[in-house]
């Protein structure tokens, strides 16, 4: 009798042993080598930095926190966690990159989601310090704000249905009904094309729309788009034909030159040091698009 409960323990241990391997081996936190996600960079804050000629900086000093304008309905852009009340994607990254290059840390940021059509005015009127949020560099919006950057390099393009084999280019939109964001310049670059546009305040909005057959396709930048088509896997596919070139800087005071060349410097050194590849990794890149080259500054 001895014997054979010595057997069954055996047995019972070497089962549970064996599912256990099993569900480790095919579990989500598996650890093997290749299964690990990129990891965010941290960023050292300048606990000794000074801007005494910009204005923005002394003032975000004397107050003790950094206004940054950013985005909250972007995947792996720029996200509001809403439930945590954190923020997360490669525009966010960027933004604390620079801040701490500013010496400010991560608790002395207060983020402001401001809608694209406001943007101009929120920069111009100090409602923010800066700005990161797919803003794309333009002579129209330089007469208003001025830009640091371009920190990434963007193309327009196209997200549909994944069963969709009408839209394969934006020539195939014509009376199509699409859908971008008001203030974007998506806008008249697809009205080229005789689409049908339909304008939201947000991409988000665009997408839910999409989803429910109530629009064609949905068109902004493809690296908004390809966020939007890894959230929604199986569903949605960007259509992979950008026809634009919309270069990616931060935004700021226009009269603020001390500060733009302080943010170009600090946009430089974490290009450098691969800070910038790091944070594309583990933010975009997770869509399985990988990094493009980092453009070169435009500095002004």
């Amino acid at each position: 009798m001895r014997t054979r409960r010595t057997i069954a323990v055996a047995l019972s241990v070497l089962t549970l042993t064996a599912v256990a391997a099993c569900g480790k081996e095919g579990s989500p936190n598996d650890d093997a080598a290749g299964s690990a996600k990129p990891q965010l960079p941290t960023y050292a804050v300048k606990t000794d930095f000074k801007l005494e000629s910009s204005p923005t900086w002394v003032e975000a000093k004397k107050n003790g926190k950094l206004k940054i304008g950013a985005k909250s309905d972007q995947p792996y852009l720029g996200f509001e966690d809403v439930q945590t009340g954190t923020r997360n994607g490669f525009d966010i990254e960027i933004a604390k990159m620079i801040a701490a290059d500013l010496g400010f840390t991560d608790k002395q940021i207060e983020w402001q989601t401001i809608a694209s059509a406001n943007r101009e005015t929120s920069i111009s009127t100090h409602g923010v310090d800066y700005y990161v949020g797919t803003y794309s560099i333009n002579d129209k919006r330089k007469a208003s704000v001025s830009f640091a950057g371009p920190y990434y390099i963007a193309g327009q393009d196209l997200l549909v249905q994944k069963d969709n084999t009408a839209i394969t280019g934006p020539e195939s939109t014509k009376d199509k009904n699409v859908c971008t964001v008001t203030g974007s310049t998506s806008v008249d670059q697809i009205k080229k094309y005789g689409a049908k546009v339909t304008q939201y305040e947000s991409y988000s909005q665009c997408v839910d729309k999409l989803l429910t057959d109530e629009i064609d396709a949905v068109t902004t930048d493809d690296a908004i788009l390809k966020g939007y088509a890894a959230k929604n896997a199986g569903k949605l596919k960007v259509v992979g034909k950008p026809f634009s070139t919309e270069n990616y800087g931060v935004g700021l005071n226009k009269d603020d030159k001390a500060l733009r060349d302080a943010i170009n410097d600090a946009l430089k050194a974490h290009e450098d040091n691969g800070d910038w590849k790091k944070a594309y990794d583990a933010t975009l890149g997770l869509s399985g698009s990988a990094a493009p080259q980092v453009p070169a500054l435009q500095r002004y």
